[in-house]
């Protein structure tokens, strides 16, 4: 594979992005030292103890730090696991605290992507390369969620965290006893001495402080674990079902007031004026504010401030977009041009020659601008003083919230204290900051009060950044039963590289996940080549659930299947024999396995199977359909995802679940458009995702052939639109290049 691996080629530009953009992200966010002290320390009250930045004990309790975000992914649940693991606590024994800012929580997960090498190859160059890459994220200190980085990212640290404080409490012990560290075991959250004694870590905590945390080399084996790799209950879920769970949005404050907005639908645009005299008179307003884009009203609670600012009569600066969805398509399709050239990530052989040598294959897909919208809209608390702003808020950077809240209000960054948030949902929502300056302008005006910040939901659909716009000209050729040649073309909106941007940090690089989807297909096709172009002028776009794979994959397995189609094979088969990745054949096979793939069905019904790799985690799926009179039936989706070390099983098999469930429905059922430069989707009932009654079974199958440990979050979204779309075919005959498919089939 030796013109596969080396992405020095294909993602040298996404190592600079990381090197010189998020170098500069760093220098503006995250200035504390690269050798970052433990963040824990300066909080300490008498007589406790931290070992590290992800315990601390006191007399009264045990805290574990949850450093990554949890947004209803269930990782602030396997995080203090997986020290509980090494600790030797059980579940309920210790509280849990999300992580404040800090470099000590630089997230390592981000170093396979930076590295310029596709996700399986282990040589030693690529293993050099990620050795840099960490070092950069070392002394950058980002700390984000996102990217199904967490596992990856804190696997082994926290693990380490636990057998760090385990040790360090039976040096304490034996200090106190007597007795031989090497004598002592430990069990259930106490220190236990040979004649069956137990003292608890909690009365441990002032002698442990006073000795230097153990050095700890080794972890336990996986054989010897008590919670990890078995079914488990996550730590949230009761709290949840019960209502007892604190959501950002269900936070309250003495002296507390409530905001809700009215934001200029011209995204981007300042408000000319504004009219607030009906609003003004309506029941529990307090205030109506100016902000920069738009207006805030301050009322007794938020019904009523939504109520006020429903209202308000606004005149809007127009889009610098635009106005009409038609427009974004033309543009969209006429950035397929030089100038507008991103980077040409891999021209494997002779592309001109191979697409002359057999039968021509053309097809052109669209992935429309589609929303985020969690359950949870935008919310926030924040209170602004003369020296200073604390903030409560579900955030995925917990830097970026103090850079953004302090640039709106002429602060430095450090002068923001952030408090992160249970968050019910994200997609990639939380990584944007549409409440974050809006909230910080509402209590700029406000010294002194807490506010309460929540958008409405139609609010939120119109502010939420989209998706990116995407469209794909392809051209393939097929000779003699085998491929030959493919040509992929993919032009989209920037999302990671606006993201950027809007943190602080520009670059003009080629905006890397553009090429996810495209470069990184492991099929032997001799004449290769894959160029994307970015779209100029359009809507703002932003980082979705599984980002540029979510669109590149429904583009390039579509297509692959129609190449297969034309060669006359079976499009498992073809599959597997093509691929080059011994445990992605393995990933093949485990699928078709799983589903009994005999071949064409026949009947109305019909299958299809798709396979992406997507942030290192490769997936494989494969869904059935029948055709009825009333449209296509989802019966059933198998899936298999290689992760290396499954350590949650039963969140693993829901986050595969969950990820295909999304990816179907928006698949099936969603699209935002413009109309007016406004997006004209303001609530479910048009941007609907899967129906219950319409959600098949789905099966799921975690293996361990990897090398590294990797994330699950987002890799199962990919593979779902086109192994539909697939199936589709295979059912009826009818090939769909576009999302959402219900503009072409019912479903029922």
């Amino acid at each position: 594979m030796s013109d596969l691996s080396r992405r020095s080629f294909v993602f040298g530009s996404a190592a600079a992005a990381g090197g010189v953009a998020f170098g500069q992200y760093a220098q503006a966010q995250a200035p504390s030292s690269p050798a970052a002290a433990n963040p824990l320390t300066a909080g300490l009250g008498p007589h406790s103890v931290t070992f590290n930045p992800w315990v601390e004990i006191s007399p009264e309790k045990i805290t574990l730090i949850a450093q990554h975000a949890d947004k209803g992914q269930g990782v602030g649940s396997i995080q203090p696991l997986m020290i509980a693991e090494e600790l030797d606590l059980e579940p309920g024994q210790f509280e849990i605290r999300f992580a404040g800012p800090s470099p000590a929580y630089f997230n390592t997960g981000f170093a396979h992507e930076l590295a310029p090498f596709m996700a399986p190859d282990q040589s030693p160059e690529a293993e050099k390369a990620r050795a840099a890459a960490l070092e950069w994220l070392r002394k950058a200190g980002l700390q984000m969620t996102g990217g199904s980085s967490t596992i990856p990212d804190t696997y082994d640290k926290l693990r380490m965290a636990g057998a760090v404080a385990r040790e360090t409490l039976k040096a304490a012990a034996a200090r106190r006893s007597g007795i031989r560290a090497a004598e002592l075991r430990t069990e259930a959250g106490n220190v236990i001495l040979p004649n069956g004694t137990k003292i608890s870590y909690v009365a441990l905590a002032a002698d442990a402080a006073k000795i230097t945390p153990v050095a700890v080399t080794k972890l336990r084996d996986p054989s010897q674990w008590r919670i990890l790799g078995k079914p488990m209950e996550r730590l949230d879920i009761r709290s949840k079902v019960t209502g007892e769970m604190k959501f950002g949005i269900d936070r309250a404050m003495d002296g507390m007031v409530y905001a809700a907005v009215k934001l200029n639908p011209n995204k981007g645009q300042p408000i000319k004026s504004y009219d607030a005299s009906k609003a003004q008179a309506m029941p529990g307003v307090q205030k109506v504010l100016k902000i920069s884009n738009g207006i805030a009203v301050i009322a007794t609670n938020s019904w009523y401030a939504m109520q006020a600012a429903a209202a308000v009569d606004c005149v809007w600066e127009p889009s610098t977009y635009p106005a009409e969805q038609a427009e974004h398509w033309k543009i969209a399709a006429s950035s397929f041009s030089p100038q507008f050239l991103a980077k040409e990530w891999r021209n494997d052989g002779n592309i001109d020659a191979g697409l002359k040598d057999g039968t021509l294959v053309k097809a052109e897909y669209r992935a429309p601008y589609v929303g985020h919208q969690p359950l949870e809209p935008l919310n926030g608390i924040g209170i602004v003083t003369d020296k200073d702003m604390e903030i409560w808020v579900g955030h995925q950077t917990p830097q970026s919230v103090q850079y953004i809240a302090a640039t709106a209000i002429g602060m430095k960054p450090e002068q923001v204290t952030f408090h992160n948030e249970w968050m019910g949902g994200s997609f990639g929502h939380r990584l944007e900051f549409e409440n974050i300056r809006v909230l910080a302008e509402i209590a700029n005006q406000l010294r002194g009060t807490p506010v309460k910040l929540i958008f409405s939901r139609e609010e939120d659909f119109l502010q939420d950044i989209p998706r990116q716009i995407a469209m794909g000209k392809y051209r393939g050729s097929v000779k003699n039963g085998k491929i030959v040649a493919a040509d992929l073309q993919v032009a989209a909106t920037a999302p990671f590289k606006e993201l950027q941007a809007r943190m602080g940090a520009p670059t003009k690089d080629p905006d890397g996940q553009l090429a996810v989807g495209i470069w990184n297909v492991y099929y032997d096709i001799p004449n290769y080549r894959a160029r994307s172009f970015e779209i100029q002028g359009l809507s703002p776009s932003t980082t979705w659930r599984s980002v540029g794979a979510s669109a590149n994959g429904f583009f390039t397995e579509s297509f692959i299947d129609e190449l297969i189609h034309a060669a006359g094979l079976d499009p498992l088969k073809a599959r597997i024999e093509m691929c080059r990745i011994p445990i992605y054949r393995k990933l093949l096979e485990t699928v078709g396995e799983m589903a009994d793939w005999k071949g064409p069905l026949g009947g109305g019904k019909g299958r299809g199977v798709a396979f992406v790799e997507s942030f290192g985690t490769a997936v494989a799926e494969i869904v059935e359909v029948t055709m009825t009179d009333a449209g296509i039936k989802v019966d059933k989706v198998w899936v298999a995802a290689d992760v290396g070390k499954v350590v949650d099983p039963v969140n693993f098999e829901n986050l595969v679940q969950g990820g295909v469930v999304w990816g179907l429905g928006h698949a099936m059922n969603c699209e935002l458009t413009y109309s007016k430069g406004a997006v004209q989707q303001t609530n479910y009932h048009h941007h609907e995702a899967m129906r219950m009654y319409q959600c098949p079974a789905i099966e799921v199958r975690g293996l361990e052939n990897d090398y590294t440990v990797r994330g699950i979050g987002e890799p199962p979204v990919p593979p779902a639109a086109p192994a539909l779309a697939n199936a589709i075919f295979a059912a009826t005959g009818k090939r769909i290049r576009e999302m959402p498919f219900n503009k072409f089939i019912d479903f029922v």
